[in-house]
């Protein structure tokens, strides 16, 4: 077999079973890189990088290897949570560096951080003055968690007392062209009526959007392809049957999230009106 070929086998063959036991170990080995989850990431891409082009090493070894470094690695996370001691011997626990908005000199030493470098990670934090921090911690992973004062706290509602309304999941219609009518019908619309809005924003047809978004509120937001505004299409007669469909899943819409039964039957009542409506426009709005 030509030195090429068996490469691209043994390549193939490696990045399968990195990716198997990526998958095993789960998300925590990306999102929260302690040294120890460093080190072993290293470790079994090394292996596997040494299994594709190196022949010398017997493939059953290197599966045998990474295996044991995946088998390990996993065996470790789940001790560390059965155990905080063992997680503190493994991970490392955290470094208080800023308290009482006093910097703690002798744990900044024992973390090895520079003033610089405490300044950069504050600055990572959106905390450009030592004065306006109260609380900052060195995590296992390597990054500093910053607890600001209480008077350098951006107002929020909930200070002010304020109600607002909860955001809700906003939905995504429309990707690269394609309708995504699964989230349409979760939200509650139709593809008439889908049709219609991205047509007032200057849109001809499905294929000319890039990205549709609706938020929890009911706006629309439209993304043309190549950021060019498209002339709207002159067929009123459907915008206008796309509104009446729009109404109607409004009501639709509004009859299943109140918790008021008459206003319920409100609602129920009123979609069925627009949809005789609806049937009665529909041979004249073709």
């Amino acid at each position: 077999m030509p030195e090429y070929l068996l490469i691209l086998m043994r390549s193939l063959f490696s990045f399968v079973f990195l990716l198997i036991i990526c998958r095993i170990l789960g998300k925590q080995q990306v999102s929260q890189l302690t040294f120890f989850d460093y080190v072993v990431g290293i470790t079994i891409g090394s292996i596997a990088a040494t299994l594709s082009v190196d022949q010398n090493v017997k493939i059953l070894n290197g599966v045998i290897s990474l295996g044991i470094w995946g088998g390990v690695s996993l065996l470790i996370a789940l001790l560390a949570l059965k155990s905080r001691i063992f997680e503190i011997l493994v991970g490392g626990k955290p470094t208080v560096i800023i308290e009482n908005g006093k910097i703690q000199e002798k744990n900044l030493q024992k973390a090895k951080l520079s003033v610089e470098q405490l300044m950069l990670n504050l600055r990572e934090k959106n905390a450009f003055k030592l004065a306006d921090v109260e609380l900052a911690v060195f995590e296992t992973n390597g990054q500093v968690s910053v607890m600001k004062k209480s008077d350098n706290e951006p107002i929020t509602p909930k200070l002010l007392g304020m109600a607002v309304e909860q955001e809700k999941r906003p939905y995504i219609f429309i990707r690269d062209g394609v309708v995504q009518e699964q989230s349409l019908e979760s939200a509650g619309y139709s593809k008439e009526w889908l049709y219609g809005e991205i047509q007032k924003q200057g849109a001809s047809n499905f294929k000319d959007v890039y990205v549709a978004q609706m938020d929890s509120k009911g706006n629309l937001y439209v993304d043309l392809k190549n950021d060019k505004k498209l002339e709207p299409a002159s067929n009123a007669r459907q915008v206008v049957a796309a509104q009446i469909k729009k109404v109607k899943a409004d009501l639709d819409m509004y009859a299943l999230d109140t918790e008021n039964q008459e206003a319920t039957q409100l609602f129920m009542q009123q979609a069925e009106k627009v949809q005789s409506l609806n049937e009665a426009l529909a041979p004249y709005l073709k």
